[in-house]
């Protein structure tokens, strides 16, 4: 019982510490981190299921926070905070495939959030092109911000997403 207990409280930290550091990411790029065009480089943690499963409610609470904090409308929270969630679940269910981890946020987010950028924001931008746009920054922020986080933090798996030990 206390093994899982531990493990809970692990998985709970390890969490709130991602959903921590996507919500400060997310301030430090604030002026692109939203819009047709955004550049969001706290999406780059959603290559972290590769390493734990905290990393799925981590991101998804992290965007939830981050959209609330900085001023996102109500269906951007919602569905934005949806299209983060999907995309960390399907990170996690192709874990065992490197370098693939990083196509279900980037696909979640190029259908998801072009909708979100219409219905809540008017954008005036055909669904195609948002998704363009949206797509490139997506491909940037995960495809290459997250794989290069992927490949530092490779050596460190070990130690920093350790399984926690009996205790």
């Amino acid at each position: 019982m206390k093994k899982q207990t531990n493990r809970a409280v692990y998985y709970t930290v390890q969490g709130a510490v991602i959903a921590a550091i996507y919500v400060a990411l997310t301030g430090l790029v604030m002026p692109i981190a939203f819009g047709p065009v955004q550049f969001r480089i706290s999406e780059a943690l959603c290559v972290l299921p590769y390493f734990t499963p905290a990393a799925v409610p981590g991101v998804s609470i992290g965007c939830l926070l981050s959209n609330l904090i900085y001023g996102a409308a109500m269906p951007d929270v919602i569905f934005g905070t949806l299209a983060t969630f999907i995309g960390a679940v399907g990170s996690y269910l192709l874990r065992r495939k490197k370098w693939l981890v990083c196509v279900p946020p980037i696909l979640s987010n190029t259908i998801i959030i072009p909708w979100v950028l219409r219905c809540a924001y008017g954008s005036a931008d055909l669904i195609p092109v948002a998704m363009l746009t949206v797509g490139i920054g997506e491909v940037l922020a995960i495809g290459v911000a997250g794989n290069l986080l992927l490949a530092a933090l490779e050596k460190y798996r070990g130690v920093i997403f350790r399984e926690q030990s009996a205790g």
